[in-house]
């Protein structure tokens, strides 16, 4: 059983992965990355999850890395710069594993999301947030690169470059509504509705066509850094061809013609 991690299927194609550690606000432990990339793998594979939420358990979302308690395995500034870099690597595949993982993640920010939490946040597909949510690069306060764990290159790319060099070179705090307005999360609510409106939308996700989904998952991946129109155009195509000859795709046009 996971130490730092709880993971339940409230409903049919549904999986809430909720970081567990809520008396630090859920911040980023040695075992919390290797159970992470452990479930996230176990959740790709299993073909009853078609959606994926991804919140944090308390009033936290995730602080970041533990600075107090991640563990051994963190290496001192005088270690080897190798040792230092495979470290780094380690951290930075979180939000690789979320971009990995085939089906949509729905990041649902409850509260504080800092430094890693920011990265795995800004790694999941559809984000949305309570009003007590805040954002918070950090990175760049404790004398490292703002950009670190994919963010230089994700958030711009969501907010734009000016408001991502903003955030990334202040490391300043970002509310809810800001958040809401530069376009980081796609809605914005009260605290006690936040899970049920996670669950709305992954529940909407989880009742269509698989492939479609998780076709449409890697266009948008793919395409964010396509070449141009035409590049993105003969994804769309293949993924187009590929998904219309499948039986739930007829059965579904059946529906729809009749």
């Amino acid at each position: 059983m996971a130490e730092t991690l709880s993971v339940q299927t409230p409903r049919a194609g549904v999986a809430v992965l909720r970081l567990n550690r809520p008396d630090r606000l859920n911040a980023i432990n040695e075992a919390m990355v290797g159970e992470l990339k452990q479930t996230f793998a176990e959740l790709a594979a299993d073909g009853s999850v078609n959606a994926i939420v991804l919140t944090g358990e308390g009033r936290g979302f995730c602080s970041g890395i533990d600075m107090r308690g991640f563990g051994p395995g963190v290496p001192e500034a005088s270690a080897p710069a190798i040792d230092r870099l495979r470290f780094q690597e380690s951290m930075a595949a979180l939000p690789q594993v979320i971009r990995d993982t085939p089906q949509p993640v729905i990041a649902a920010v409850n509260g504080p999301c800092v430094g890693g939490g920011l990265a795995m946040c800004l790694a999941a597909d559809i984000r949305i947030c309570s009003t007590a949510a805040t954002f918070g690069n950090a990175a760049i306060l404790l004398g490292l690169s703002g950009a670190e764990m994919g963010m230089s290159y994700l958030l711009p790319r969501i907010v734009g470059a000016s408001v991502a060099a903003d955030w990334m070179l202040t490391g300043r705090t970002v509310s809810a509504e800001e958040a809401d307005r530069r376009g980081l999360v796609s809605e914005l609510v009260e605290p006690e509705k936040l899970l049920e409106r996670a669950l709305e939308i992954a529940a909407g996700i989880a009742e269509l066509a698989p492939l479609g989904v998780q076709l449409t998952k890697r266009a948008l991946q793919v395409n964010t850094d396509a070449a141009g129109l035409p590049s993105a155009l003969e994804l769309e195509n293949r993924n187009q061809v590929l998904s219309h000859a499948t039986e739930e795709a007829a059965a579904r046009r059946q529906r729809w013609s009749s």
